[in-house]
């Protein structure tokens, strides 16, 4: 079993249908779910399981919600990312993580993998999101 880095391939079958909706005032929303090295994740998740998540303190099935950054574009290149997430105060072992919108079903998004386990011990485990630019935005469609 392997966590790959993806974003997965039901999701931009779904962009096309309209089903998933990122603007951050009125549209739908999104969670990010850790999974163990024992999970399988990758192009081919369709959507969000329990299976092999991640457990441990101030760390709860399901995940976190996200904070959407509204879709804006930059040249050619369309764009949406997310606020930074903390788990705050947890002790948690994570090898990826999952994104899925919570409002339609729980559709998968994106897989992150992390490239090894990250761990913390009572203290903030953090996703750091890249900067919301055309260049690095987690979700860029050029």
């Amino acid at each position: 079993m392997a966590i790959s880095q993806a974003m997965c391939t039901s999701f931009k079958v779904e962009l096309l249908q309209g089903t998933h909706n990122f603007t951050a005032t009125s549209g739908n929303s999104f969670k990010l779910a850790l999974y163990t090295s024992s999970a399988s994740l990758g192009a081919g998740t369709t959507a969000y399981s329990s299976s092999n998540e991640a457990s441990g303190t101030n760390y709860t099935a399901t995940g976190a919600a996200l904070t959407n950054v509204t879709p804006t574009s930059s040249g050619t290149t369309a764009f949406t990312d997310f606020a930074d997430l903390t788990f705050s105060n947890a002790t948690v072992t994570a090898n990826g993580c999952l994104i899925y919108n919570d409002t339609n079903s729980d559709k998968a998004v994106c897989v992150l993998a992390f490239g090894g386990d990250k761990t913390s011990t009572a203290g903030d485990f953090t996703i750091q999101f890249p900067a919301a630019d055309a260049s690095n935005a987690i979700i860029r469609i050029a």
